[in-house]
């Protein structure tokens, strides 16, 4: 019988990795779970609670695992945690860890719109992250995700307490676009590519077969429901993000909204030969409420 393969994931507790750990387990992979928080396992899953990553209380846990999905990042920065500190270093901290446990394969969500020409804070930390993983030696794969959408997303969290106060704010005009992925195809994706070769030491973007404006996007969440859409200047939207840490919108999510970034769906839907979840037909269906 052949050996079940083993998945270590970081950033165990965040969406993304939610979904994955649940699909994994439902698909008898073996998993070795990490998070700076406490979580809920799955079947044929071990959990590894490190604040930092502890190479000493991880190494021996994970050793000689088939693949490694690194998962840590983070999107909005602080005096206390920053973009080089999370998307930066913690990443050169994985890839150590990968190496001395002979781990074969790492798979790494970077961010649509991340490249050598990019000014983005945020964007910068994660072009140098893939950096760290392409120059280490190791078999990867990189995917640059546009907004990833399921019912615990954050942004699916956030129209939902707007709604609650019936009014949503859209910074801007509104007419920049979004290129939104199913998590149900995103862990599909992710599965794939652990073994196939067609994977290896390659950069694809992860979006979705629907174009959308932010605009299109909101009103097709809230159909049916009685909300106010309040557009705010785009000056106001910045000012409130450098001033207010706890502005709906940080620097790096406005700078993201207004790049309007595309994505190469017609080479994703080629290399995964999968069907595509359509995130228009999943806003029409009232599934993400």
């Amino acid at each position: 019988m052949a050996k079940s393969i083993q998945v270590v994931v970081t950033g165990a507790s965040g969406f993304v990795a939610k979904n994955l750990r649940k699909y994994l387990s439902e698909n008898n992979i073996d998993l070795i779970s990490i998070s700076r928080n406490d979580f809920k396992t799955y079947k044929n899953e071990q959990k590894i609670i490190s604040k930092d990553y502890d190479e000493k209380l991880i190494i021996n846990k994970i050793k000689n695992s088939d693949v490694l999905i690194h998962l840590i990042g983070i999107g909005k920065q602080s005096i206390d945690i920053d973009y080089e500190m999370i998307n930066v270093e913690l990443t050169k901290r994985i890839v150590n860890l990968v190496k001395k446990t002979k781990i074969k394969k790492i798979v790494y969500n970077s961010g649509l719109g991340v490249s050598s020409k990019t000014s983005v804070g945020y964007f910068i930390s994660k072009y140098k992250a893939e950096k760290i993983i392409v120059n280490s030696g190791l078999n990867y794969t990189i995917f640059r995700p546009s907004y990833i959408v399921g019912k615990d997303d954050l942004f699916t969290k956030f129209l939902k307490k707007q709604i609650k106060i019936k009014t949503i704010e859209i910074p801007g005009s509104g007419s920049y676009s979004i290129q939104p992925i199913s998590i149900n195809d995103v862990v599909k994706i992710i599965f794939q590519s652990f073994n196939e070769i067609k994977f290896k030491n390659k950069i694809y973007d992860l979006v979705g077969p629907d174009y959308l404006t932010f605009e299109q996007y909101v009103k097709l969440f809230c159909k049916g429901s009685k909300i106010k859409i309040k557009k705010i200047n785009l000056e106001t939207a910045y000012y409130d993000a450098i001033n207010n840490k706890k502005s709906n919108f940080g620097i790096d999510d406005l700078n993201i909204l207004v790049g309007d970034f595309k994505g190469n769906y017609n080479q994703l839907e080629k290399i995964t030969q999968i069907k595509f979840e359509s995130v228009i037909e999943l806003l029409k269906s009232g599934r993400l409420l």
